[in-house]
């Protein structure tokens, strides 16, 4: 069960990043953010691009590793995607109400696998 979270997590930043890199504003779209100039592509591309990228990577370290790089790794994972879920909070309560799709479907993905992330770091 563990590598199975493990794994699953990896195959989607890594599915975020390769979008990102090769359609920027497409993964913004559904945020409004307009993406139309070499430096807003390329804020995404390495944002989520290689952020994504590298993540999986580490990530799939995780998954063929044990002990302390596996327990390193999902609990960094976890912690960043806690972080995500709580700005996604954050920005609620500063701001307006929004629709559940992008915001708290997002919320709720990034929560749920962290949960699962640091639920496996410990079992």
């Amino acid at each position: 069960m563990q590598t199975t979270i493990i794994v699953i997590t990896a195959v989607f930043f890594l599915g975020m990043g390769v979008y990102a890199l090769a359609a920027p504003a497409a993964l913004a779209r559904p945020f409004r953010i307009v993406v139309d100039t070499p430096e807003s592509r390329s804020e995404i591309r390495a944002v989520y691009g290689g952020f994504g990228i590298a993540i999986a990577a580490v990530l799939t370290a995780a998954a063929l590793g044990t002990g302390g790089i596996r327990t390193g790794v999902v609990v960094t994972v976890g912690a960043a995607l806690a972080g995500m879920a709580l700005g996604r909070l954050i920005s609620r309560l500063a701001d307006r109400a929004t629709p559940f799709y992008p915001i708290w479907f997002y919320f709720w993905v990034e929560a749920v696998t962290a949960a699962l992330l640091f639920s496996s770091a410990i079992w």
